[in-house]
């Protein structure tokens, strides 16, 4: 090997170390070009930086997007169970954060989210997001789910729905005042034709309820459900399973609530749910890579609040590993193509 071929090999391995350092260089996810335009683009990392949606006292799930972009640098690895990388792949960029003028004004930053990933669906871009709380998925399903949208060709997505909660608080006129909200997104998206609930399924739901009937609204909705309970009763193969026969060929979504986890390993997530546990992380990944090879169009990962996180920022470097995984199913399928 010539000098100037050793000179260049040199510089790409230094290139690779400073990449992987999330305290070198400008933060962005993953550490994946920015830009504001959609040009050459296949997969758009998006921050969604929502509170309202929630109705609690605990808005700083706003916060996440930067908190994730802070972190992500370090977990730009190759996939080790999928032996590649999917930044060799896919044309991956950090398209920044959905602007929210009327950040205070839930439903405004709902249409806001909305029109923002029309744009994306109408380049054909798959997004992967982080949130934000969890109404914004109601906002990103507007814009890229359902008759007249390219992503989907016109059809309404199957949801791989992890979370502890159902989000489908149809009895709720509003939450604490918003309407399109993080408790009712679930609901709203089947009525107005985004999600086909007959073949979408929620996973995990846990914790001690408000009301005994709290999984009615789901199933009158027409969604498959495992509970916690009824996880640990199948076990993680047959709810793999589960997963994948309801799903079907249809564009999938994927929406990642981090309560969906146990409490010791995210502990810094809105709603927490501590009085069971929930999914390890090698579970929560399993049940991600479940869908492997379906036509995954999207993804988000919402409820991250880092002003509770641990020193370590130990659950935002959660949320970032949930988003590789996700972006390592969307890039799978571009590289077989």
């Amino acid at each position: 090997m010539g000098a100037k071929n050793m000179s260049k090999n040199h510089e790409e391995q230094d290139k690779l170390m400073m990449n992987t350092m999330y305290w070198w260089g400008i933060p962005s996810f993953f550490k994946c070009n920015f830009q504001e335009n959609i040009e050459d683009t296949d997969i758009a990392f998006v921050g969604v930086p929502h509170s309202t949606g929630n109705g609690t006292t605990e808005r700083d799930q706003h916060l996440g997007p930067r908190a994730v972009r802070h972190v992500s640098g370090s977990l730009r690895r190759v996939h080790m169970k999928y032996e590649f990388s999917p930044w060799e792949v896919a044309r991956i960029n950090d398209l920044g954060d959905v602007p929210l003028p009327e950040a205070n004004n839930n439903e405004a930053c709902i249409r806001d989210i909305s029109n923002f990933y029309k744009k994306l669906s109408d380049s054909k871009v798959k997004p992967v997001s982080i949130g934000g709380d969890h109404s914004i998925t109601g906002g990103i399903l507007r814009g890229i789910s359902g008759k007249g949208s390219k992503l989907t060709d016109g059809q309404s997505v199957s949801l791989l729905h992890i979370d502890a909660h159902t989000d489908t608080f149809d009895n709720l006129d509003h939450f604490l005042g918003a309407k399109d909200s993080a408790a009712h997104w679930a609901s709203f998206c089947v009525r107005e034709g985004l999600i086909n609930a007959e073949t979408s399924i929620q996973v995990g739901l846990r914790g001690n309820t408000r009301t005994l009937d709290w999984l009615k609204p789901s199933y009158d909705l027409g969604y498959k459900v495992v509970t916690m309970d009824e996880y640990k009763k199948l076990g993680l193969d047959q709810t793999v399973e589960k997963i994948k026969s309801t799903l079907g060929s249809k564009p999938v979504y994927i929406t990642f609530d981090l309560d969906c986890l146990d409490p010791t390993i995210a502990p810094a997530v809105s709603n927490l749910e501590p009085g069971c546990n929930g999914f390890s992380i090698d579970e929560a990944i399993s049940l991600i890579q479940a869908v492997k090879g379906l036509n995954v169009i999207g993804g988000d990962i919402v409820c991250l609040m880092p002003t509770k996180d641990n020193p370590n920022q130990i659950t935002s470097m959660v949320a970032a590993s949930i988003m590789f995984e996700i972006i390592c199913l969307i890039s799978l399928n571009l590289n077989s193509k």
